[in-house]
């Protein structure tokens, strides 16, 4: 999906559709396939611009990102995209790479404007990472967590609305024969907003996406990369790189 910044892999209340999202990408369809059947003739134009700055986004190249089965019952248009950030120095490497994060962006359009969004676009995500058990105990972590979102999209200039979300943190501890194990925690975030539109009733996704990929990249401890005229906004403190998440 990305460009050659970004690597292609081998092969309000419940956040306008997080859950949807997440069922989504169980169904089984052809990914690929559900996301170009939402662009046959009578598609938007505004939707097919916004779809395009997606897939020619220039991405960080720790990021792998592909498209995936978008939800089919949140808006009339949808497309979806799934991405993982690689513990690799080397782009090359990334094969034999460590998960740190992942997560799920939807873009969702509405022509006729829905009531909830105040517009015409609508941007869902869900995005995990596994963490140290002391770093999920801070109080501050679910603040911290929120401020790299509206953090990463100030960094850029971007004008967006209607923000909501949830973020969760989950702990696991293990009994009996795997007693073994470790404690694992993980980083929950669930959110969506709405992408203010250009003159052109077209907001600017790629940007959106770097937004997004920038908070993929903090949760799983890498360090930002700003951009634009308030960079120090979205300056905000990373937690450690740590392990990846643990096979589900």
């Amino acid at each position: 999906m990305a460009t050659a910044a970004g690597r292609r892999s081998a092969g309000p209340d419940d956040c306008d559709g997080c859950d949807g999202m997440s069922e989504s990408v169980r169904e089984g369809q052809n990914a690929s396939d559900m996301n170009a059947a939402q662009e046959d003739d009578a598609t938007p134009q505004a939707f097919r611009t916004a779809v395009d700055a997606l897939r020619s986004a220039r991405l960080r190249p720790e990021i792998e990102i592909d498209p995936t089965r978008p939800p089919q019952r949140l808006a009339p248009y949808s497309y979806a995209l799934e991405a993982t950030v690689l513990d690799a120095e080397d782009p090359a490497d990334a094969d034999d790479a460590e998960a740190l994060a992942d997560g799920r962006l939807v873009l969702l359009h509405d022509p006729a404007g829905h009531e909830g969004w105040h517009g015409t676009f609508r941007l869902v995500t869900l995005v995990r990472a596994e963490l140290e058990p002391e770093m999920a105990a801070d109080p501050l972590l679910p603040d911290v967590c929120w401020s790299w979102l509206t953090g990463a999209l100030a960094s850029r200039g971007l004008s967006y609305g209607e923000p909501s979300g949830t973020v969760t943190r989950a702990s696991s501890h293990y009994f009996g024969g795997i007693g073994d194990r470790p404690p694992a925690s993980q980083i929950e975030i669930r959110a969506s907003w709405t992408p203010r539109e250009s003159r052109g009733g077209v907001p600017d996704t790629a940007a959106h996406l770097a937004a997004w990929c920038e908070l993929l990249c903090q949760v799983a401890g890498l360090p930002p990369v700003t951009a634009g005229p308030q960079s120090g906004e979205g300056a905000i403190v990373t937690l450690p790189q740590r392990r990846g998440p643990r096979p589900s």
